[in-house]
Parts: structure tokens; C-alpha cells; sequence
């Protein structure tokens, strides 16, 4: 479950603050959704206080509403990123 600092961020992002309880649900899910997808990306740093975790987020979430390239961008640069990552550095 997608902690509620964050789903309120994501909310705000939306321009949906005034959701009713199935779409924060809805949007809830999608926060957990893309923590997963960053995970399995390779992105082992998920703290949810950081502000690029957050963005990456925040972008995920928007992208399932409003679709753009801008989510697969960001997720490869933090995937590329030792301090997101348990990559070996070079």
C-alpha cells in the first residue's frame, strides 16, 4: 500500500485532490506499480523521500493517464545511477 505523503503527492500531480475512494485506490496502486517496475529495473534505492524516486513516481502515475515517453527516460537514467542501483561500480 502506497505510503500517504506520497499518494497525496501523486494526487496533487494528477490534479485530482478531490478523488473519490475508488480512483485513489486506483492511483494507490499505480504508486505500488511503479516502486515494482523501478525494482525490477534494477533500481534497489526506492526511498520514497528522495526526490528523483519521487518524480519517477509521480511521472508513472501520470503516464497511465496522460501517455509520454517521459517515465522510460527517467527510469534508465536511475537504473544507470549507482547510488539507485546494487551494480558494481566499474
Amino acid at each position: 500500500m502506497a505510503d500517504n505523503d506520497l499518494l497525496s503527492k501523486v494526487t496533487v500531480a494528477l490534479r485530482r485532490s478531490d478523488m473519490p475512494e475508488e480512483l485513489t485506490q486506483e492511483v494507490s496502486d499505480l504508486v505500488d506499480a511503479a516502486l515494482a517496475d523501478l525494482k525490477q529495473a534494477g533500481v534497489s534505492n526506492l526511498d520514497t523521500q528522495d526526490p528523483l524516486i519521487r518524480r519517477a513516481v509521480i511521472t508513472y502515475c501520470r503516464a497511465n493517464f496522460w501517455p509520454t515517453g517521459d517515465y522510460d527516460k527517467l527510469k534508465a537514467q536511475l537504473r544507470m545511477t549507482t547510488n539507485y542501483t546494487d551494480w558494481p561500480d566499474a
